[in-house]
């Protein structure tokens, strides 16, 4: 981190109320050659249809001209790019593409916000920060569970998160830690430009900010620190008479209660806080179950794609066991069947190229602790439709399962595995 950004990250630690102003001044060449080594190469191209290798061939030149333009204030935020991927059953995801310089320029933003908010942000939110990932909160969380005396989760789901979040009321929580108004009006421009759909339609948007865009994850995590996270440990801690915890990755968390009076309270009032902001529960997703080891037939419940419920290890103590979601199991065979079918013309040789690391990232986040058998069902399933697709490239079928087995010792593919994770400390998780 440069040194001027380590000078915000330590004014910003000490002094919890000061508000940073002169930032935009900070974003210039050098800061932008420094975002630029970190900007993927390989990624998807904006309106502009400039790719940034593309861009990357006159660099000093498209900086030079940028940081003219931010100069002048005459920088102005390009349309963004809508683009649909699958969410399972049957749905649509949608993702905004910028435009390559736009983002360059929200990379270094993005690094400013951090060097500021990374100093305020809570220990329970985890998602798009410095460090750690949704391993380290299903890590946690199991912890807590495990070694607290919480009874009682409340699940929650927000319906729509990144498309409803309140610009007006976002741009006013900045206010709270930034004194730059050139800053703001170049983040409020990135918030209020226009998305082209697939369709060629043009929409302006309320609300929201684009998944996909560089910046949306900090501006989502600085909307439920005020929203959610300082309400829970300042207010909602207060009232409960026994112990609780929020572990929260980006717009997905779950709540742990010891009391169920507290849990059911919880439940009544959540809905009216985040109203308050703009946001609404999804009445399908959110409930108060009981979470107790003591239980004949124990109740479970999900988060961030593993399904968390109370079991026996092996010397028949009560233990939180974690497996792979069934639903999140069934889409990834799913999207491994599409791959086939989209693959089914190629090589061999090229299948098993694009395969090992297809599965080697599957391991690397299912791959914990009790969640074996889970990993050999999606690699005895996928090694099923991954068979009858390499014997459909020709009218009779080319490979047995002898001869399937062995072209998979061929290529070496990876057969599943737990990926160690670090230990926590129990004195952390108990903080």
């Amino acid at each position: 981190m440069p040194t001027s950004l380590l000078g915000i990250a330590k004014k910003a630690r000490s002094e919890k109320k000061h508000r940073f102003g002169d930032l935009y001044r900070m974003i210039n060449g050098p800061m932008l050659y420094r975002c630029w080594q970190r900007i993927r190469k390989n990624a998807a191209y904006g309106v502009d249809r400039i790719s940034a290798e593309d861009y990357g061939k006159h660099l000093t030149g498209n900086i030079r001209q940028l940081v003219g333009r931010l100069k002048r204030k005459s920088y102005r935020a390009r349309l963004i790019r809508r683009h649909y991927i699958p969410k399972g059953n049957g749905k649509m995801r949608p993702l905004g593409i910028p435009v390559v310089e736009d983002k360059l320029l929200q990379l270094a933003v993005v690094d400013i916000l951090e060097a500021i908010y990374e100093q305020d942000f809570l220990r329970c939110s985890y998602g798009y920060r410095p460090k750690v990932g949704a391993l380290d909160a299903v890590d946690k969380l199991t912890l807590k569970l495990q070694f607290g005396r919480y009874r009682w989760v409340v699940e929650a789901d927000i319906k729509g998160f990144f498309d409803n979040i309140d610009h007006d009321r976002l741009l006013k929580m900045l206010e709270e830690r930034i004194d730059d108004r050139a800053l703001l009006g170049l983040i409020r421009k990135w918030l209020k430009a226009g998305v082209l759909d697939t369709n060629g339609e043009v929409i302006q948007p309320e609300a929201g900010t684009p998944q996909g865009g560089i910046i949306s994850p900090i501006l989502a995590n600085i909307y439920l620190h005020y929203c959610l996270d300082e309400w829970f440990q300042h207010v909602v801690k207060k009232h409960c008479g026994g112990e609780t915890c929020l572990i929260r990755y980006a717009d997905d968390f779950v709540c742990a209660f010891e009391r169920a009076e507290d849990a059911e309270r919880f439940h009544r009032v959540l809905g009216k806080r985040l109203e308050k902001f703009g946001l609404q529960l999804s009445a399908e997703k959110t409930r108060v179950i009981e979470f107790d080891r003591r239980q004949k037939k124990p109740e479970g419940f999900e988060f961030l794609g593993f399904e968390f419920r109370w079991d026996q290890d092996r010397q028949g103590k009560a233990h939180v066991k974690r497996r792979t979601s069934r639903k999140k199991l069934r889409n990834s065979l799913d999207r491994f069947t599409e791959w086939c079918r989209e693959k089914r013309h190629s090589r061999a040789r090229e299948w098993f190229k694009e395969l090992k690391p297809k599965l080697q990232g599957y391991y690397n986040y299912y791959g914990v602790s009790g969640n074996y058998a889970s990993l050999q069902q999606f690699f005895g399933e996928a090694m099923r439709i991954l068979r009858k697709w390499l014997n459909r490239r020709s009218q009779r079928k080319s490979y047995s399962w002898e001869g399937f087995r062995a072209l998979l010792v061929q290529f070496q593919v990876p057969h599943p595995r737990i990926r160690p994770r670090p230990r926590m400390r129990l004195a952390a998780s108990a903080s």
